[in-house]
């Protein structure tokens, strides 16, 4: 019994260049990011005295191609990294190879070579903004690629039938402790020409949810005002500050409108649980933030963002993600509304985590197979544009 290693796997379109990669996703653990590293192998006698050149580029896009006329470009694109990865650099002693590599060496043979490029810490996270059905364009967004070339410098314009170019993606997860918060807020309205309050008490069982979860939310109103409440709201609501045009807006993720124990008369209080779970598919909006969309079966809603040290978000670069619970209730035309939003965090669980055991331990029992070898290829497949919310 043998578990298989799924390695991913793309060619150049002259068929020269395959460029192996054992992951897409690379983690930003906060002090330190995953290293995107892999395996080239070239063939026989095809470089003749050029060099073969490796580079991360991430593409930050923060308005619609479509509107790109006269001169307009509503995309910044940067690299992160290059380096020559054929011939290596004396003194590379490939001391510092993983061990997927490593195995991938002794079976790709001679021509294989090794890549490790290393990304910087203020790299924005992977973000996909879902476009509207009239959009055909890329979507808006930071996305990742890693892009394999030949060329005489590193400085030439690598050519489209001798370079790879593989779609991958900058990804945070949740930290280890998810049960040190327990979110609350407090709020109240007075009414003009009115005596007494209206209280508003809103409870989390925790700060950190993970994708698909279900979020639990506690709500303790007391009526010490003369208005009633008629309905309840309750919303999960995403917030997406795109940095480099300093915008800010709001997308519902999921929502409930609930008129039991309505209405909430003068001098009475009413204790209520809402059960929301967000998810991309329960979006009534477009332009809804994705994590960084790779194929269908990987949509997720875009994760919130983390800074080390909590220093908040103010100096995150790309487009920053987080949440909150917003609850609202509606008081009636002369009453007006009371909203208290609750801000939490919604994250993959982490790799050594449990929870992270556990969805690995479900997909290598699925790859369990005593024909296969210990090393499975994958071709890459590209990123497909231009899909509806509901079709995915």
């Amino acid at each position: 019994m043998v578990v298989a290693v799924k390695v991913f796997k793309k060619t150049s379109p002259n068929g020269k260049l395959n460029v192996y990669l054992g992951r897409r996703d690379f983690v930003d653990h906060l002090k330190h990011t995953d290293p995107v590293d892999g395996v080239i192998v070239l063939e026989d006698g095809y470089i003749k005295g050029r060099k073969v050149y490796g580079q991360v580029v991430v593409t930050y896009r923060y308005g619609r191609e479509e509107d790109e006329v006269m001169g307009l470009n509503f995309a910044k694109e940067m690299v992160l990294f290059k380096e020559q990865i054929y011939p290596q650099a004396r003194g590379n002693d490939n001391s510092d190879l993983s061990e997927l590599q490593d195995r991938l060496l002794k079976k790709l043979g001679p021509n294989a070579f090794p890549f490790r490029f290393t990304l910087p810490q203020a790299a924005p996270c992977s973000v996909t903004l879902l476009p509207g059905d009239a959009t055909a364009g890329k979507p808006l967004g930071v996305a990742y690629e890693l892009k394999a070339y030949v060329g005489d410098s590193d400085e030439e314009k690598p050519h489209k039938r001798s370079a790879v170019a593989m779609v991958v993606r900058k990804v945070q997860y949740a930290q280890q402790d998810r049960q040190a918060k327990q979110p609350s807020t407090l709020v109240t309205k007075g009414f003009t020409l009115s005596s007494g309050k209206l209280n508003l008490e809103v409870n989390l069982d925790r700060d950190v949810f993970y994708h698909g979860e279900q979020v639990d939310t506690h709500i303790q109103i007391n009526n010490a005002s003369k208005k009633q409440v008629k309905n309840i709201k309750a919303q999960i609501v995403q917030h997406c500050e795109v940095t480099m045009v300093n915008k800010h807006f709001t997308r519902v993720v999921a929502e409930m409108e609930t008129r039991e124990g309505c209405p909430i008369t003068p001098g009475a209080s009413l204790s209520k649980v809402f059960h929301l779970t967000p998810m991309a598919k329960n979006s009534k909006d477009r332009s809804v933030a994705l994590d960084g969309q790779l194929k269908d079966t990987d949509v997720h809603l875009a994760s919130s963002t983390l800074v080390a040290n909590d220093k908040g978000t103010s100096d995150a670069l790309g487009v920053v993600i987080s949440y909150s619970m917003r609850i609202r209730l509606n008081c009636g035309a002369l009453g007006g509304e009371l909203m208290a939003d609750l801000p939490f965090k919604l994250l993959h669980p982490a790799p050594d985590s449990e929870q992270g055991q556990q969805q690995r331990a479900t997909q290598k029992a699925a790859a369990i197979d005593t024909k296969k070898e210990d090393i499975v290829f994958e071709e890459f497949s590209k990123l497909r544009r231009g899909k509806s919310i509901d079709d995915l």
